[in-house]
């Protein structure tokens, strides 16, 4: 069976993928399309620091300095509630850089699954 490769451009997820020195090494169609104004696919090679103004750029140098994942939630320059997952990668043990996904959110409620119970708790 042949293993399709492109599947992370399937999904409506950003996903943007750095080295250890914070250098753009992969991004797919929606992260290309979601930072198309600051350059697209041509981010590629790119340093993630120099895409960030203060205080964002020091948020990132402790999260690589630490090594330690980073969650969030933003609304985008468009209106669109994301969240964001900035989470470490390791290449045979050894710190690779970050993953960043960004999932866009429905505009309505999610409704909440708590798995210790057995009923929907509802936001709002």
């Amino acid at each position: 069976m042949k293993q399709d490769t492109k599947w992370v451009d399937h999904p409506d997820i950003g996903v943007t993928v750095t080295d250890f020195k914070g250098i753009i090494v992969s991004m797919n169609k929606a992260a290309c399309q979601t930072f198309k104004g600051d350059g697209g696919a041509r981010l590629l090679g790119s340093n993630l620091f120099d895409c960030h103004p203060e205080p964002s750029k020091s948020k990132l140098r402790k999260l690589y300095e630490e090594k330690r994942p980073n969650h969030y939630f933003i609304t985008s320059k468009t209106g669109q509630a994301k969240i964001i997952h900035q989470i470490p990668w390791y290449n045979q043990e050894k710190f690779a850089g970050f993953v960043e996904i960004s999932i866009p959110l429905p505009r309505t409620n999610l409704p909440h699954f708590d798995r210790r119970k057995s009923e929907v708790e509802k936001n709002g």
